[in-house]
């Protein structure tokens, strides 16, 4: 086991290069399982939900080169993926459990092989993510589904077929499953309520290079013309919106001055606009967008909602900011009932915080005191890193594995702007 050791206090300041995006990398890994030429995915980060995705792969029979992304600010990696040969639709349990995204394997394989059996999945523990709105979706394309000890049997030995899909709400995960199932459906498909974000428009962009008739991602209305087949393509990977969001945290919370390069204003627009509010100056530059402190911390109130609102996902690394913030502010977790982990640890550095419900309420202290923490999840994991970046003295965060799914290079890049963290053996 792993441990960070932060000494808080320093000023951040320098350029930090934006990693690939993991919530956009990991549905493009999936859709190399629907042709049988080879796709080849750039900017890829180094994570661990990135090798445990490749190790399903391989199991399934898909073969991965990797070329590329060593060195400290190299652009990530190159893999070309080949599912020429699928060798085993099942994805077991001892894999699927360790990332909950392995179920994005489920449409395209049924699209492309006529079945699947994948584990229901696991992951970060912030909440009940059941996984209907998959199951519903690829039922409106005709697949039978059934579940079995634990596993999702899907079936279409005549092949799917296009149809109608209504979300009561804007699910990410499955309107990406439906999209890459609907490809190869015969006739056409139309997703209504999908989700906006941009990492769909990502796997869209990426499923039209490879020959799918794909409009109006990124609306309230997807429309696909299945294909026969589809071929071979090179997609770059979007940089990451959540790990920009972070180290925009960190740069206000240090009342530092940071170049996120390669970031793009578009992608995160919700979270820049409050970072604003309360103390952030953020300019947009040819190379990214810098964003630095004018030295005086606001609270505020903001409600989590599906894109364009303010995402989840950066949630847990505002209420580090709320707890240094002049004033009460307010946090209310409107996608997630069970994403407020982080509390008790940032309350053992000396946040005042209270939690009713879906709302928390932070009063700004002067002064966060280092101490062991423990990360309960990913995001977390980073709320509890930015917490120890201004907090006096030691702090040491254990259970990295969380901050290892999502965060490339995480002390390498925040040592490179200034910050005093180490990771040690535990």
């Amino acid at each position: 086991m792993e441990k960070l050791i932060i000494s808080g206090g320093q000023k951040l300041e320098g350029v930090i290069p934006i990693s690939g995006a993991k919530n956009a990398a990991l549905p493009l890994m999936c859709t190399p399982l629907l042709t049988d030429e080879a796709v080849t995915l750039t900017n890829l980060p180094r994570l661990a939900d990135i090798s445990t995705l490749s190790d399903l792969l391989n199991h399934m029979g898909v073969s991965i080169m990797i070329a590329g992304g060593s060195g400290g600010r190299a652009k990530g990696r190159s893999l070309t993926f080949d599912a020429s040969n699928i060798t085993d639709t099942v994805a077991p349990y001892d894999i699927v459990r360790k990332m909950r995204a392995s179920i994005l394997v489920l449409g395209p394989l049924v699209a492309r092989a006529g079945e699947a059996i994948v584990s229901l999945p696991g992951g970060c523990a912030i909440g009940n993510r059941p996984i209907d709105l998959h199951l519903k979706s690829l039922e409106a394309l005709g697949a039978i589904i059934d579940l079995e000890q634990g596993y999702v049997r899907a079936s279409a030995p005549k092949g799917l077929r296009g149809g109608v899909i209504d979300f009561p709400f804007p699910s990410v995960g499955a309107t990406e499953n439906a999209l890459m199932a609907a490809t190869l459906a015969k006739g056409t498909t139309t997703i209504n309520n999908p989700a906006q974000e941009p990492e769909i428009v990502d796997l869209a962009n990426c499923l039209r290079a490879m020959g799918a008739n794909i409009s109006g991602d990124g609306t309230e209305k997807i429309i696909i013309e299945g294909v026969d087949r589809l071929h071979g393509a090179t997609h770059a990977v979007m940089p990451d919106r959540v790990e920009a969001g972070s180290y925009a945290v960190a740069a206000l919370m240090t009342k530092g001055n940071i170049l996120l390069e390669g970031a793009r204003a578009s992608d995160m627009q919700a979270a820049l606009d409050v970072l604003t509010e309360i103390g952030a100056v953020v300019s947009e530059e040819p190379n990214g967008i810098r964003v630095k402190s004018n030295g005086h911390l606001h609270g505020f109130h903001l409600t989590t909602e599906p894109f364009p609102g303010f995402p989840t996902d950066m949630q847990a690394q505002f209420m580090a900011l709320a707890a240094i913030a002049e004033g009460t502010s307010s946090i209310t977790e409107a996608i997630f009932e069970n994403r407020f982990m982080h509390v008790p640890e940032l309350c053992r550095l000396g946040a005042d915080i209270s939690v009713n419900g879906s709302q928390a309420v932070i009063e700004g202290v002067d002064t966060l005191k280092a101490a062991q923490v423990m990360a309960t999840d990913l995001r977390a994991s980073m709320c509890l890193v930015l917490a120890g970046l201004v907090a006096e003295g030691e702090t040491h965060i254990n259970r990295l594995y969380h901050l290892d799914r999502g965060y490339e290079r995480l002390e390498e890049k925040l040592r490179f702007v200034g910050a005093k963290v180490d990771r040690v053996s535990a």
